[in-house]
């Protein structure tokens, strides 16, 4: 819609006028931790305030990225989009996990299913939805990255195999993920290991080649032709600046929806863990559906992709360092049984997702079944909870949990069986980019194997 306007610059101030009610609010009471819904503002009230705030900084933002592409390696910019994107998730959850550190035992608790319910998020709403969501649009427009094929829900979004690196460090950190429980919580190892994994991400795709970024219209198009001191300035200030807005707006912004749900009788746990993710993940949701309305699917998906690498590693590697810092010493973030449940089933839906993705190709009938898994697992949770109270609700909920990851294992190790050849080349492939750019000239291969 934005990009539509006759001149990208008033694309650009739609954008930031969608911000000011927000930045009015945020300095009126004060600053960073000052707004707070059914307090100093209704929960209605912030939600409209923060809720078109994030919209226009998620549009700056993927600008932003989309400008800098012409300077940096594409992954790299899609790395740092999908970084900041999902940033509010990562504020969220220090939260939770800073109370935990402080002693709150509850509150590491919902760090864990904040943590989880966002990853679950991602896949089953993000990957999915943005796959139906771009082989819907292709009916409206020409998208080379969906082939329209006979038979019931057989189109399928082709994906960049430049990807390969990124959906092979998610699989080893998926793996690594399953044994996150049996040391009892999210402890100092988890922390070296998953962090360090995405360090060596970073550098590999660092040192990747800069290619001519893909054609673009309306504002990166326009920043494009500028000189390269212009362009850094908008991309240095489009990330700064959206970073700022979304990183201040979505705690109040799932706060408010948060409590608009408790008045409608929806319990506070089940709200942490689906509605606040829901709204921490906006950001990326509404970039990615952004750049697929361009017909850049690819771009989109690869953003997908690197936000799960992002908060799979990263996310639950930080939450071990702010729980630490709080306590003031070194420690393990604690968790019950219920959450190592939640921790295996988000492993489990990773595992099957990465199955799909290992031919670079994902169906309508394959989002369709990520997004049904998805969604009946936690229309169950609801109903349980709804219907039966503690500790019945928790054993019946946990169980449910179980079923679940045991069925995704099931079905995913299945693709993996038939795909195994796929999955060779995808390890080869990344084994040599690794390779090549810790110890070659730093080019990142061509992936056409």
């Amino acid at each position: 819609m934005l990009d539509r306007l006759r001149h990208p610059l008033s694309a650009v101030v739609v954008a930031l006028l969608l911000t000011v009610p927000w930045l009015y609010t945020f300095f009126t009471f004060g600053g960073y931790g000052a707004v707070h819904p059914g307090e100093n503002i209704t929960p209605v009230g912030a939600v409209a305030v923060a809720g078109p705030a994030i919209l226009g900084a998620a549009f700056l933002l993927a600008w932003a990225a989309e400008t800098a592409e012409k300077d940096v390696p594409q992954a790299f910019a899609i790395a740092v989009l999908a970084v900041l994107a999902v940033a509010p998730e990562y504020a969220v959850d220090a939260l939770y996990a800073w109370e935990a550190g402080a002693g709150d035992v509850q509150a590491a608790n919902l760090a864990v299913a904040n943590m989880t319910g966002a990853n679950r998020v991602l896949i089953g709403l993000g990957w999915a939805g943005i796959a139906l969501f771009s082989i819907y649009r292709v009916g409206r427009g020409g998208d080379p990255a969906v082939t329209k094929r006979s038979g019931f829900l057989n189109d399928v979004v082709s994906l960049d195999r430049a990807i390969s690196l990124e959906i092979t460090f998610l699989l080893v950190a998926t793996a690594f993920a399953f044994f996150v429980p049996l040391g009892g919580g999210i402890g100092p190892l988890d922390t070296i290991f998953l962090v360090g994994l995405y360090v060596v991400y970073l550098l590999v795709i660092i040192r990747g080649d800069v290619e001519p970024p893909e054609a673009n219209v309306g504002v990166p198009a326009y920043f494009h032709e500028h000189p390269r001191a212009s362009r850094i300035a908008f991309v240095l200030l489009g990330f700064v600046f959206s970073g700022a807005v979304i990183f201040t707006a979505v705690h109040p912004f799932a706060e408010g929806l948060e409590q608009v749900g408790l008045q409608y009788g929806i319990p506070e746990f089940f709200m942490i863990q689906w509605f606040a993710p829901l709204a921490s993940e906006s950001p990326e949701l509404i970039v990615v559906a952004y750049l697929v309305n361009k017909a850049r699917t690819t771009a989109g998906f690869n953003a997908l992709i690197s936000s799960k690498l992002n908060q799979w590693t990263l996310l639950i590697g930080t939450l071990a360092v702010v729980y630490s810092i709080s306590a003031g010493a070194v420690g393990t973030l604690p968790f019950d049984q219920k959450q190592a449940a939640e921790i295996w089933i988000t492993a489990a839906q990773s595992f099957f997702a990465i199955a799909i993705l290992t031919n670079f190709e994902i169906t309508a009938r394959e989002a369709v079944i990520l997004l049904v898994l998805f969604g009946s697992q936690v229309i169950t949770e609801f109903y349980i909870i709804q219907v039966y109270t503690d500790p019945a609700a928790t054993a019946l909920s946990t169980t449910v949990l179980y079923a679940y990851t045991a069925l995704y294992l099931v079905i995913g190790t299945v693709l993996f069986i038939q795909r195994r050849e796929n999955v060779r080349r995808l390890l080869r492939v990344t084994l040599r980019d690794v390779r090549d750019a810790l110890l070659g000239d730093g080019a990142r291969t061509d992936h056409g194997d």
